[in-house]
């Protein structure tokens, strides 16, 4: 694949500066920009042509919240992938539902850094384990700040898919990735992006952890 361009957003300059180091040593990541605030991520967007943003939450202006639900509205739009902490998790669910692509905690190791981000840039998600665990547990609880609709709505909006697809969906939902999907269910990798594209489309959603998330609201995972 070609090389990722990645805008990092951060209003501390050491974490920009770290981040840099981490994701500008070997040729399949390119740090393009950076930002300071979330206010100034359509411009740096635009001025830089990211394929990810690495967006932090707690900003002391625009928050990664708001700008991510900006960011993910606009057509063409970059992945983003929310940078948080243990006690933020449940802000990155509202950021999740807005059409980000996952999440990373601020002290994952470099490696899972710079796979996350060639993870999402190829369409996949990057989701820790241990942290999708509270966010679904959020969801089970209907005490998520950012709650989505609820059961019996859920599964009407999943009712158009077909069988296949309902099975690719869960699959989603299990953080499977699309060679796991293909293993598991018995058809190429090619397929399976085949049927995500259908279901992101059946579905009018961005990215599969909205997807995941659709699939959890309906009790189906």
């Amino acid at each position: 694949m070609t090389t990722v361009r990645v805008l990092i957003v951060d209003d501390d300059p050491l974490v920009r500066a770290g981040l840099s180091m981490i994701l500008s040593g070997d040729g399949d990541v390119s740090v393009v920009g950076h930002a300071a605030d979330g206010a100034e991520v359509p411009e740096a967007v635009a001025r830089h042509q990211p394929d990810v943003v690495l967006m932090d939450i707690r900003m002391p202006g625009v928050d990664g919240l708001v700008a991510t639900e900006v960011l993910r509205r606009r057509p063409g739009a970059p992945e983003v992938l929310v940078l948080t902490t243990f006690d933020a998790d449940e802000f990155v669910l509202r950021a999740l539902r807005a059409g980000a692509a996952g999440f990373l905690l601020k002290d994952t190791p470099p490696g899972q850094i710079r796979d996350a981000v060639l993870r999402v840039a190829q369409g996949e998600a990057a989701l820790s384990p241990s942290i999708t665990r509270q966010l679904i547990a959020h969801v089970a609880a209907g005490s998520s700040p950012a709650p989505g609709p609820d059961r019996g709505h859920a599964q009407a909006l999943l009712a158009p898919l077909s069988a296949r697809e309902r099975e690719v969906a869960l699959a989603v939902a299990q953080g499977r990735s699309n060679a796991e999907i293909s293993t598991e269910l018995h058809m190429s990798v090619a397929t399976v992006k085949a049927h995500v594209s259908r279901v992101l489309t059946k579905l009018d959603l961005n990215n599969r952890v909205q997807v995941a998330l659709l699939v959890h609201d309906a009790g189906l995972a």
